[in-house]
């Protein structure tokens, strides 16, 4: 057969798939279209475990939660001036830092021999459990039963991006997939119109970028989506002008003719990915304005939340996980304090003290907090020692990589607990230490999964989160 002959017969089975596609009124019958469109894909072969993964959740044990909303402090939050409180250190304020806290480290910006810092802000015991929380979070003083505290966290990394990496997908370079693509892949959708994975911005991108949000040797279809809390809410998900539902159906209908064509002829799993992206683009085109219309929630919950794009952030994962989305992140920057830090945490607090407590609230007044767990964090701690000017209005902290504060709510989690200490000081971890995969395995287990059991074969290894390292379910904050 010539040349010409090949293109001929290739044009007519092309017309006659794009001609069966564009009478095919939805989704699910162009799926199951015998022998031409989709149908003969076969997708209850190609979406497999092994290749996309599975439409239905892979759970090794019983789960406590169902989605998580994480909320992550870019830039790492003062946990001696939040949530870890030293009396001790107030006792040495501006006394030059002890020899061994100094002598054989490595700080991001520390020069010569710093002073110690003691936090200005007073402490206040919370709740039955008798938790300790700053001043600078009165919202949060009254939710304290709802929270454990971990105080004993640590880390290798003590630069952002590095870190920032490492808490999100237990590397410290790009490469692996993120929390969340773990958990899409593991758990899979549980609202078809809706992508099993957000991500919400408020303020500059971390400095890791989108790898936080990655799928890395994952198929791409587990990577995180992000959404805007003003204007279209995903990039290019409107039809353009001039081109109405209708039409664009049979747009998706031809291309996907010819992806399936293509995926027949070379196997690549990408491209089943990609035809999957398509159609859930175009249920989004419905779903996402009914999500993101928040003008129908009544006028006490938007003054639940208050105002501010991080409060419009909170109230969308509350509607996102009411509707099934699996894991929805939002990060929040700016809180890498090295100086001015008494300006700028009182400015960060006050942004996110409010809508995070209403969040916590909200979640719990409508039976959703046992099903959802909420984590709040940044990518490592900062130092009892001071940075810059001495003053209270222009000195600040620099990076720790010792200790830090996480804490959990929901989902499984014993609220009122605090977990962990720091010594008197607060440098260095006292008791139950926390590594950032004890903390990746605790969140899994908190949805069923196993993380030693969750594996996904690339390069010839079964990869996983929590690596090859030993990593702990922490097991006394279960509830």
């Amino acid at each position: 057969m010539n040349s010409n002959s090949r293109y001929h017969n290739a044009s007519a089975e092309l017309r006659q798939r794009l001609d069966a596609c564009a009478t095919m009124s939805n989704r699910r019958t162009f799926l199951s279209g015998a022998g031409m469109g989709m149908g003969s894909l076969a997708l209850n072969s190609l979406l497999t475990p092994n290749l996309l993964g599975s439409t239905t959740a892979r759970t090794h044990l019983p789960a406590r939660a169902k989605n998580v909303i994480f909320l992550h402090m870019v830039g790492a939050p003062s946990q001696l001036d939040l949530f870890d409180y030293k009396p001790k250190l107030q006792e040495y304020d501006r006394k030059l830092a002890p020899d061994e806290f100094i002598e054989g480290k490595r700080f991001a910006f520390l020069r010569g021999h710093p002073k110690l810092l003691g936090t200005p802000y007073e402490f206040k015991k919370c709740g039955e459990g008798g938790t300790y929380i700053s001043e600078l979070l009165p919202n949060l003083q009254t939710v304290a039963d709802d929270l454990c505290v971990i105080r004993s966290m640590h880390t290798e990394e003590f630069n952002h991006a590095p870190a920032q990496m490492l808490f999100h997908t237990g590397l410290n370079r790009r490469g692996n997939p993120s929390i969340g693509s773990w958990v899409d892949y593991g758990l899979g959708s549980a609202n078809e119109n809706l992508p099993a994975y957000v991500v919400f911005l408020s303020g500059v991108t971390p400095g890791a970028g989108a790898s936080l949000w990655n799928n890395g040797f994952l198929p791409s279809v587990h990577q995180g989506i992000q959404f805007r809390s003003e204007g279209e809410p995903v990039l290019f998900l409107d039809n353009p002008r001039s081109v109405d539902k209708n039409r664009r159906r049979r747009i998706i209908d031809g291309v996907q003719a010819l992806n399936q064509m293509n995926h027949q002829r070379i196997s690549d799993p990408e491209i089943v990915t990609r035809m999957e992206q398509y159609e859930m683009a175009f249920r989004m085109q419905s779903s996402v304005p009914n999500l993101m219309a928040i003008n129908d929630e009544p006028q006490h919950i938007m003054d639940l939340y208050g105002e501010g794009e991080f409060a419009r952030q909170c109230l969308y994962a509350r509607r996102m996980v009411e509707r099934g989305v699996r894991f929805v992140e939002l990060f929040h920057s700016q809180w890498d304090t090295h100086n001015t830090q008494d300006k700028r945490l009182r400015t960060l607090c006050k942004q996110v003290d409010q809508p995070i407590t209403a969040l916590l609230k909200d979640l719990k007044q409508r039976g959703l907090l046992d099903d959802t767990l909420v984590i709040w964090g940044g990518e490592f701690g900062r130092t009892p020692m001071l940075q810059g000017d001495e003053s209270k209005e222009k000195c600040g902290r620099d990076h720790h990589k010792e200790a830090f504060t996480i804490w959990m709510a929901g989902g499984g989690i014993k609220g009122g607990l605090n977990y962990g200490a720091t010594d008197d000081m607060g440098y260095y971890v006292a008791e139950n230490k926390v590594h950032i995969r004890d903390f990746h395995a605790t969140l899994l287990h908190l949805l069923g999964i196993d993380h030693e059991l969750s594996t996904f074969r690339f390069q010839g290894l079964d990869q996983r989160l929590t690596g090859v390292e030993e990593a702990h379910v922490l097991r006394d904050i279960l509830a």
